[in-house]
Parts: structure tokens; C-alpha cells; sequence
């Protein structure tokens, strides 16, 4: 089979076509033939930070966390799946776990559901990291609830344009922290308010939409200071659901509201082991959504071929990006196949 292999850690994204050995499922995983894959934040991170962040796969590595496809055949103690099917799931690309970025891919099978019957199979690539944290962030962790009010930070980002999405499903009054570039007509599309926290101060906005009160579920994507204006947005005994928090803050404005705060490490299943058919039964409500036209996924205009990786790369980047980079794996005749 042909895969992209990442042969050094940088900047520089040094990615080589090679000719790979197919891979055989074991107990409890599925061969994928690889149809989609994503680019996500933590893929970038992985190709440029590598060892720093502690489950980067060994050099030379083939990453790619998101993928979509069809089962070509499975291993022994496999009953959720079975060849033919067209599945989706985030299965690989870190530790001893291969990814998407090759034309086949074992997989967990608890990483795995069958993908929305009304979306390409490519694009359906795109959904599986950002919708499950956005899922465990509403859900999990905030038991966010009709009636309620959200504030999602990064509203027209991946995992953000999904949180919305849910949340307003959900029965929320969404409100959503947005920048340019045509980002504020994204979210209002999606059915939520949007706030150009730029122009507009945190305690601006809480008095503006909430009349002071502060929202009852605060989503922080973004992480660093964004965190600190998330306490600052929150009701008093609010919930507050960060993706990022490796840094340093002062919880004097937590604990006076005494907020709760909660964390998503969405990957901790797949470098743990540990509980990750939970993975696979929140893709199979994710995939009911899409089919039942409540919940996309904004792609970004410009799509890659898995032999184009490094360009994608580059692409997210240089900021460029508006949704998530969908990857293309096989199809246009870039490499022989298997």
C-alpha cells in the first residue's frame, strides 16, 4: 500500500510517498480501506513538536487521527463491524497506532461507528476528533441542558462550529466568540449569536446578552487568557468546559463564583486504551445527526490528496483556514494501490 510518511519533526514537513506492507487486524480491530482523513490542530502539533509532546509516534511515522472508509476485513472477536461496512472514526496517528494517511489503516473497533449514509465518505473523514469533543465537552462534562445558556470561545473554529451546532440541538441559547473573515456569518448561520470579542469586552457582552447574569456553560477551545475570560463569563455556579489548560491561571474569580471547571483531553482513550467504545457510541449519535440534517461539518475550500500533506500543513498554518481540511486518501491516481 502507499502511505505519507513523516520522516523528520519540524516545520519543514518532511513527508515521503512510500510502499508499506498492508497491515493485518488483530483481535478486536478492522482493516480500513482509507477513504478520508482531517488535519487537526493536534496533528499539526504532532508533526511539529513530535517527542516534546509525549505520545508523538516514532519516526518514521504515519499520521492522520481522523479517518472514514470501508471495512475490508476483520480480526478475530470483531461483531460490531463487518467488511463492506463504511465507517468513521479518530483511530490513529499517535503512539504505536498508525494512521489515516496510508490507502489501509487498522483500527479499534471501538473507535469506530458507521459513518452518516447521507455524506461523502471523503468528508465524513473531518467529524470523528472535533464532534467527539465537542460531545464530551456539552454532555459529559456540563450536562448542558434545554433551556440554558452557552458560550462557546471559538465559535467558527473545528471543534467550536460543531459545539454550536450541538448545543442549539440541545434546546441552548447559544452565543459564540468570533473574529473575521466572514466568521460571525458562520455562526449566526449555525443558529447562535455571535461576539467579536475584539471589538467587544467580556463584561460588555455578559451584561449585552445576559443581562449581567453570566452564562450558565462557558466552552473554552482557545485556551491561555481566553480561559480567564471564560470565569469571567460565567453565571454564578456555572460550568466551565476548557480543551485547553496547560498553563497557568488565577482561580480567585473561580472559586468567588463557585464555578465548576472541567477538562477534554479527547485523546487519553487512545493512548490509555481505557474507555474507548464510548468513542464509538457518541459517532453513532453524531452520524444520526448528520442524517437526520441537524449537525455538518464546515469544510474548508481547499482540499488536499494525501500526497499533498505537507501543503496542508502549511496551509493551517499560514491562518488561511476557514472549517476543517479534509484529506483525500486515494482517488486520484497519486499512488498505485494495494
Amino acid at each position: 500500500m502507499q502511505a505519507m510518511v513523516l520522516e523528520r519533526y519540524g516545520d519543514d514537513f518532511v513527508f515521503v510517498e512510500r510502499d508499506l506492507p498492508r497491515p493485518e487486524p488483530g483481535e478486536g480491530e478492522a482493516l480500513v480501506r482509507v477513504a478520508g482523513s482531517s488535519l487537526n490542530p493536534i496533528d499539526h502539533k504532532i508533526a511539529t513538536l513530535g517527542p516534546a509532546l509525549g505520545f508523538a509516534p516514532s519516526l518514521p511515522a504515519v499520521l492522520g487521527m481522523d479517518v472514514s472508509g470501508t471495512v475490508e476485513a476483520v480480526g478475530p472477536g470483531v461483531t460490531r463491524l463487518r467488511p463492506g461496512d463504511k465507517v468513521f472514526g479518530c483511530a490513529g496517528g499517535l503512539g504505536t497506532m498508525p494512521g489515516a494517511l496510508a490507502e489501509f489503516m487498522v483500527a479499534d473497533q471501538d473507535l469506530l461507528a458507521p459513518a452518516p449514509q447521507c455524506m461523502d465518505i471523503v468528508d465524513a473523514g473531518a467529524l470523528p476528533l472535533v464532534s467527539i469533543t465537542a460531545w464530551l465537552a456539552l454532555f459529559e462534562r456540563a450536562r448542558l441542558s434545554a433551556g440554558q445558556t452557552l458560550l462557546v470561545h471559538g465559535g467558527a473554529g473545528g471543534v467550536g462550529h460543531l459545539a454550536v451546532q450541538l448545543g442549539v440541538h440541545a434546546g441552548a441559547e447559544v452565543c459564540a466568540t468570533v473574529s473575521g473573515n466572514g466568521k460571525a456569518d458562520v455562526v449566526e448561520a449555525l443558529g447562535a449569536t455571535p461576539i467579536d470579542y475584539r471589538a467587544t469586552p467580556v463584561d460588555e457582552y455578559v451584561t449585552g446578552l445576559t443581562g449581567g447574569r453570566g452564562f450558565d456553560v462557558v466552552f473554552d477551545t482557545v485556551g491561555g487568557p481566553v480561559l480567564d475570560a471564560s470565569f469571567r463569563a460565567a453565571a454564578l455556579g456555572g460550568q466551565v468546559v476548557s480543551t485547553s489548560t496547560r498553563s497557568s491561571h488565577d482561580l480567585s474569580v473561580m472559586h468567588a463564583r463557585g464555578l465548576s471547571l472541567h477538562v477534554v483531553f479527547m485523546l487519553l482513550p487512545l493512548i490509555t486504551g481505557q474507555g474507548r467504545a464510548a468513542y464509538g457510541h457518541i459517532l453513532e449519535e453524531v452520524a444520526g445527526l448528520v442524517d437526520d440534517d441537524l449537525l455538518a461539518v464546515l469544510l474548508d475550500e481547499r482540499r488536499f490528496h494525501f500526497t499533498e500533506i505537507a501543503e496542508a500543513h502549511r496551509h493551517w498554518a499560514g491562518g488561511n483556514a476557514l472549517g476543517k481540511i479534509s484529506v483525500e486518501v486515494g482517488g486520484w491516481g497519486a499512488g498505485k494501490t494495494a
